[in-house]
């Protein structure tokens, strides 16, 4: 197995640790986060440092992922793409193997597909998102770069959801309707009608 690097060790952390390693494609060999002790254990895994010893890790260690969560505002997980970019690293797509997964659907670098998720037929997920446990997203769904759709959320067929978005647990969202970037549906909303975004 290839070996990576997980960015960040909150509670989101906890659960891209068990999609990667149900996933068996990565070992896991140390969690960077600036904000903890450099030895602390996150389940089985040590903090081995912090931003400022990404460029050093990177001699050994080719892969990483960002293991922060996102809720609303993408800044902070879309700046840490953006410097793992800068410095080298490849960014897998991880998918949980109790997803199910359309053959043609398209999971982009960095992206995140956790369990019980199911992606039908000529879906796009774009970079460095975030597609939450029990999630269904129908055919032609497009998910822009750096959003995150939370749990059990249901987008039905030919949505498009902008860049840096987020839509909260259990929202629905009606076919054929566009959600801009940059927008928050909160938890639990129904959305019948296209949602403008931001610049």
């Amino acid at each position: 197995m290839k070996k990576i690097i997980l960015i960040g060790g909150g509670g989101h952390a906890l659960s891209c640790i068990d999609v990667i390693e149900r996933e068996k494609k990565f070992k896991i060999v140390g969690i960077v986060d600036g904000n903890l002790k450099k030895g602390k254990k996150i389940l089985n895994y040590k903090v081995i440092g912090g931003d400022k010893d990404l460029k050093k890790i990177k001699k050994n260690i080719k892969h990483a992922f960002i293991a922060v969560g996102q809720i609303g505002i993408s800044d902070k997980r879309k700046n840490i793409y953006n410097k793992l970019k800068k410095l080298g690293y490849k960014i897998p797509a991880i998918k949980s193997p109790k997803s199910v997964i359309s053959q043609n659907s398209i999971i982009n670098e960095g992206s995140i597909i956790h369990h019980g998720v199911v992606i039908n037929s000529g879906v796009t997920i774009g970079r460095n998102c975030i597609i939450n446990s029990n999630c269904l997203l129908e055919h032609g769904v497009r998910i822009g770069d750096h959003s995150h759709i939370a749990t059990s959320v249901v987008i039905n067929g030919d949505v498009k959801v902008g860049s840096s978005s987020f839509i909260g647990s259990g929202a629905i969202i009606r076919n054929l309707l566009s959600i801009g970037s940059k927008v928050f549906v909160p938890m639990g909303k129904l959305v019948f009608k296209n949602i403008n975004g931001r610049k």
